[in-house]
């Protein structure tokens, strides 16, 4: 059946079959041309004298029209399409022709045509599918990922991969402009831990030493700006071995730049650019200018995270001075301590807290780590809450004059370690959100968060490490107290957060060996171990290397949010599942002795 062609001039051999048009670019004004299509069978509906066939492309979907009393190998053909089934492959060639006024398609751009159909090839034949290709999903996502050639067929699935090509697309020419230069970075190179696990690769021409996949390419565009290319930009994949979740994938794609002569400002400035650009000119949408900022200080006490959603209120607020005068044991004893209490009001009907939510919420935090939840039923002076029996009517008349102001609402607050009360508050600031239908679907809320620390203190290790990564660059009126009061210490850094979704990081980088060096030294590396690690990196900067930062944008993560997708695997042409293993090639694979011997390599 394969191969089967209706000519009667050639019986014997294949016609050249080339394809005139994609299926979603015929209209009515083409009525009357003869074409050759090309595509998969997509429905097939057989009303015994006329067989109406839907062809789908890429590009889209039309009607093909067999009659078996039309021309003189209308019955030929006919036959042949009666053999056709869901997915086979075919060419066709008809002529366009007008659908009658009743059988005009709205939903399709090719509705009001149909193509007459007078010859057929058939390409290929397609088994039963393991899942329906149209239609509502009706296979589970390992499967899909299994036959994801399939998958990718339906034009939303498409669509996805056809957006972020847009994005790629609109980024270079974007960058382009600006001057940068794209330039492709080594996919071999060092191992240089720090942070996530390196991928090995080990190295058959040098026995028992080893490659290792870039996390990012920071290093060699730091590099490159000591070479004096001012501007650098990649499209670039990154790998990590580390736990996967809904945004992480062990190889994953960023959009990095690297920048000379500039401070955080120009950076920004780019960034934004960019950003604005690809959401105008792809989903039609604009933001106020500039985005604002936050710093880390600023982020973590009014939202509980270093990267807050600021689609909706409910900013959370030190309260501890309205306790300041009370007896009420509890409280004192916490204040006494170093504790502070902070709180989160959200303006509602107290009616929609029952006690089985209120409950619940606490549960929900003790969960996180919290100690407890305090909770407070306001309307106007009213009050309604397990603690009011305790507190004094001073306490309760300051709290209700800054947070009811006569209106309803409800008061949640946490007392602990001012850093910990703000995010066990923060994270049910977002459960709170969710839960009362806050977050608005399309909503697009951008912010910086700026000034974060440069060091973190890890009690796994028992040592500072860096907070971003160790190339970043301290203000430089702290570098002072860079040995001697480490935790004070604010890095040159900043993260560009969408609806509470870290989007892209960059920093200022360090730009002398000197001070590289003391920032080694500080997160416990000592100068061997940064010769042998870093030592083409020191070296770099010992000739002339200029000021310089720059940024990585997760490419995969952004276009997952701009599609209102939530797993970044929806945006990915072939994703990894949880476990790091695909199913399409069932990689991770077992290899043989001999290319381990090769490699000097034995398995323990």
């Amino acid at each position: 059946m394969e191969d089967r062609i209706i000519s009667e001039r050639d019986k014997n051999s294949k016609i050249k079959w080339k394809r005139t048009h994609n299926c979603g670019e015929l209209r009515i004004q083409d009525e009357g041309q003869t074409v050759i299509l090309m595509g998969w069978v997509h429905q097939i509906r057989d009303l015994g004298q006329l067989i109406f066939i839907e062809l789908r492309d890429r590009y889209g979907k039309i009607q093909l029209v067999v009659d078996p009393s039309e021309g003189h190998f209308a019955k030929e053909v006919y036959n042949i399409a009666k053999e056709l089934k869901n997915e086979y492959v075919i060419a066709t060639k008809g002529v366009v022709s007008k659908r009658a006024p009743g059988q005009i398609n709205p939903k399709l751009p090719t509705g009001e045509i149909e193509i007459k159909v007078s010859e057929i090839q058939i390409f290929n034949t397609c088994e039963l599918t393991p899942f329906q290709i149209e239609g509502s999903v009706d296979g589970s996502e390992t499967l899909r990922m299994k036959y994801r050639y399939l998958e990718l067929r339906r034009h939303n699935v498409m669509n996805r991969l056809i957006f972020r090509h847009q994005v790629t697309t609109k980024t270079r020419e974007y960058l382009n402009k600006l001057g940068f230069i794209e330039v492709e970075t080594p996919f071999l190179t060092k191992s240089t831990p720090e942070g996530a696990r390196d991928y090995l690769v080990p190295c058959r021409l040098q026995t028992g030493k080893f490659y290792a996949l870039p996390q990012s390419p920071q290093l060699f565009k730091q590099i490159l700006m000591v070479g004096g290319l001012d501007r650098y930009y990649q499209i670039v994949r990154c790998f990590r071995d580390e736990d996967l979740r809904a945004d992480r994938q062990p190889e994953f794609t960023q959009i990095d730049l690297e920048m000379s002569f500039v401070d955080e400002n120009d950076i920004i400035g780019v960034v934004e650019g960019l950003v604005r650009t690809l959401f105008k000119d792809l989903l039609m949408l604009e933001f106020p200018n500039p985005f604002p900022r936050l710093t880390y200080g600023e982020a973590m006490n009014s939202y509980g995270t270093d990267k807050p959603d600021l689609r909706f209120g409910m900013k959370i607020e030190d309260i501890s001075d309205f306790f300041k005068e009370t007896q009420f044991k509890l409280i004192r004893d916490g204040l006494e301590k170093g504790n502070s209490i902070r709180a989160i009001w959200v303006p509602t009907e107290a009616e929609v807290f029952s006690r089985k939510v209120l409950e619940d919420l606490e549960k929900f935090l003790k969960d996180q780590g919290a100690g407890g939840l305090l909770w407070a039923k306001l309307k106007g002076e009213e009050w309604q809450s397990p603690m009011g029996k305790y507190m004094e009517a001073f306490v309760k008349k300051q709290i209700s004059e800054r947070f009811g102001k006569g209106a309803q609402g409800l008061l949640f607050m946490v007392m602990d370690e001012a850093l910990r009360a703000s995010k066990y508050l923060g994270l049910l600031r977002l459960e709170l959100a969710k839960r009362l239908g806050l977050i608005k679907e399309g909503e697009f809320r951008f912010v910086w968060v700026v000034e974060f620390p440069l060091l973190e203190y890890d009690e796994a290790e028992n040592r500072w490490v860096a907070m971003h990564h160790p190339f970043t660059a301290p203000k430089e009126e702290d570098v002072e107290i860079l040995e001697t009061s480490p935790q004070k210490v604010r890095a040159r850094s900043f993260d560009l957060v969408l609806n509470g979704v870290e989007v892209g990081g960059g920093s200022i980088r360090i730009h002398t060996k000197a001070l590289q060096e003391r920032v080694f030294k500080a997160i416990g590396i000592g100068e061997a171990e940064a010769v042998e690690r870093f030592g083409f990196l020191l070296d770099a900067l010992k000739y002339g290397a200029p000021p310089h930062g720059g940024l990585a944008i997760g490419l995969d993560r952004l276009v997952a949010m701009m599609l209102g997708l939530s797993s970044i695997r929806d945006v990915i042409a072939f994703p990894k599942t949880t476990s790091g293993s695909c199913p399409l090639t069932d990689a991770p694979s077992v290899v043989s002795q001999e290319q381990l011997r090769e490699l000097g390599i034995g398995l323990i």
